[in-house]
This record gives C-alpha cells, structure tokens and sequence, in this order.
C-alpha cells in the first residue's frame, strides 16, 4: 500500500534541508535507497532492521522493503486558503497526503533570519493551523447546509447536524479537528466524507541545534505544550546533524557519529518510524530464496486483506495462511527447523495478522 507524507512549513525553518538529507542514500542506512520521482517527491524505504537479520538467514536472491513517498510541499502564505499565492496548490498537495511532517524552527541563530524576525514555534505552527483551519471551516459549512436539507428526509440528519456544528465551534477557536472528541463510529458515519486537513495524522518535527537533539529545548516545550491535546508525534530533529550524515561514505562512520551525539539512529530513520506509527501501521514479511521482502498493511488486518496486498488474487481465493513469528524465525533460523519444531501455524480467514510475522499463502483463482 502507498504511503505519502508531506513536509510542511514557513520558510527558513530546516523544511528543504530536511528534505535533501532524505535525498541522501548514504544518510540513512546501508541498504535503505531513496529516488526523486519528480522534483519535489521522492521515495525513500522504511528502515527495519529485521530485514537485514532476515536477509543473512535466507540469504535471498534480492530484499525488497517497504517505501514511503515524501512530499515536499510549498508556496504557503497567509490566505492561502482563499486560494492567494499558491494556495489552492498547496491545500491540494496536503489534501493527497496521508500525514502531514510539520516542521518547526526551535533554534536560535542570527545568522539565519526568521521570515517573521522571532523565533517562536508556536506561532508558526499557528499560521499554517489557521490556513488548514479555514479552508476545513468551509468544507464543514457545505456540509452543514447539505445536511440541514435533509432533516426532514432523514433519521441521521439531525445527530450528523449537531455533531458537525460542535466541530464547527471547534474550528473557530482555533483547534485542528484532529483534537475534536467524538467516538470513532461517529467520526466515520459524519465526518468521513469530509476529507478534514487538519484530521489528518500530524508529526511535528523541531528542527533543534546539535545540544538539543536528544531533550529538546525550551521551544520544544512550549510546542509540547501547545500540542499536548492532539495526540501527535513530536521528534526533535537537527537539520543541521542530518546534513552532516548524509556526506558520510560508511555506514559505520553515521553510527558512531549518531553514537557521539546520544542517538541510536538518525533523525530521518525516526521520522520515518513514527510515521508508520501515527498512521497505525504494521509491516509482515514473505522470505524465500528468491527474495525477502516487507508488506505493509493496517494494524488490525486479517490474513485474507493482508495477502491482497500482494495482490487481489491472493485476497479473493485465500484458502489458508502459513504463519511463523518472526522471533521463533530468527532463534531457529529456517522455515524447515520451524516446522519441524511446531512453530509453523496455519491460520484461517479469521487470523489477525501481527507486526513481524513471516506469511506464505495459499490460495486458489
């Protein structure tokens, strides 16, 4: 399943050099490559160090990971949602996305102007909120005067018209709809439709100076602060450090100097992680001699959705799954010792699959 997130933010924020950093093949890990297929997108994998485990048991003939296409979106001002500069552009490009990566300057430099002369994460973070804001405030309002009409044909109108006006008052106080409560069967039978920007899963990425990295700043903690109602991922990156990494030849060079700096793994590794994580996302493996490679799908899946991912086919004549956890993998080393040892299940239609397991299909068209 394609994935698309989208960077988003004010000028002179670290937005394009985060973006050329994921450009970088050699910034990420050894066998993680990125492609541009149009200038401002491009295709990087999804880092998973299982694969590199998998890829020394089987030994397959190739390793196939799973990607995520990067948006780097532009041409944001201030109205914006009324369509000025370029406005409709820029709220379509967002619209396509399936999370948004918004990122925030939390760092001093006066070397480095900020394009409203102070800076403050907060307030930036408001002036792309109230574009995406506006432009949903208009979408509820169509469908506010849509369901208003329909109050005497249909049972549903008036809960779907009291719902949407609560989210209505939501929006004007200034509140990405992200953060409106409403249960889940609600929020799908009423607010689906609407295809809301700001519903839209949001990773706030501070770009940070290197002695910041690892716990932030006080910028950092007043976004923390002023986010802490929407349930979004915040990483504190340095677009500054991920420059660095990405000019580096080995791979053992970027760990250590990761290592030196308190990190486990680089910035962009991280925000690719927490995007599969606010999407609720899981990846399961096929491995064989021909190749090992990653699938992703939606966490909650069964194992007839999860073999159409690979194709339609698999999903529409699924007979039965051959299922082995990746940890019973990785101790015993071989399909043939898990099978032997009992640790090769055969699940139905019924089987939810988990994060990490290896799955042969059978199946009949």
């Amino acid at each position: 399943m394609a994935l698309q997130a989208g960077i988003v933010g004010l000028p002179n924020v670290g937005k394009s050099t985060l973006f050329n950093a994921l450009s970088n093949a050699k910034a990420q890990a050894a066998n993680f490559p990125f492609c541009t297929i149009e200038p401002n997108v491009g295709v990087i994998t999804v880092p998973d160090e299982r694969l590199i485990v998998l890829e020394k048991l089987v030994k397959p003939n190739k390793v196939v990971p799973t990607t995520v296409e990067i948006v780097d979106i532009a041409g944001l001002v201030k109205g914006a949602s009324k369509g000025e500069g370029l406005g409709n552009q820029f709220l379509g490009n967002i619209r396509a996305t399936d999370a948004i990566i918004h990122v925030l300057r939390c760092f001093d430099d006066d070397n480095v102007i900020h394009v409203d002369g102070k800076i403050d994460p907060v307030s930036d973070k408001e002036i792309i909120d109230t574009e995406l804001q506006l432009k949903d405030l208009d979408s509820v309002d169509k469908k506010i005067n849509k369901t208003e009409k329909l109050l005497k044909t249909d049972k549903d109108a008036p809960a779907a018209l009291a719902i949407l006006k609560e989210l209505k008052n939501h929006l004007e106080q200034g509140k990405n709809a992200r953060a409106f409560e409403v249960s889940k069967e609600d929020k799908e039978k009423y607010l689906a439709d609407i295809f809301m920007l700001t519903m839209k899963p949001v990773i706030y990425v501070c770009n940070v100076d290197e002695k910041s990295v690892v716990s932030g700043n006080y910028h950092t903690k007043a976004l923390m602060d002023a986010v802490k109602n929407e349930s979004a991922e915040i990483l504190f990156v340095s677009a500054e450090i991920e420059s660095e990494i990405a000019v580096m030849e080995s791979f053992e060079d970027r760990q250590l100097f990761l290592e030196d700096m308190g990190l486990h793994e680089s910035g962009v590794a991280r925000l690719i992680k927490s995007t599969y994580k606010i999407l609720n996302l899981a990846t399961y493996f096929t491995a064989g001699v021909q190749e090992v490679r990653a699938w992703t799908i939606t966490k909650g899946m069964l194992a007839p959705q999860a073999a159409g991912v690979i194709h339609t086919d698999f999903e529409k004549g699924f007979i039965r799954a051959e299922v082995i956890k990746y940890a019973d993998f990785v101790k015993l080393g071989s399909e043939a010792a898990c099978r032997d040892a009992g640790k090769l299940a055969v699940q139905g239609k019924d089987y939810m699959v988990e994060d990490g397991d290896l799955m042969h299909f059978r199946f009949n068209v």
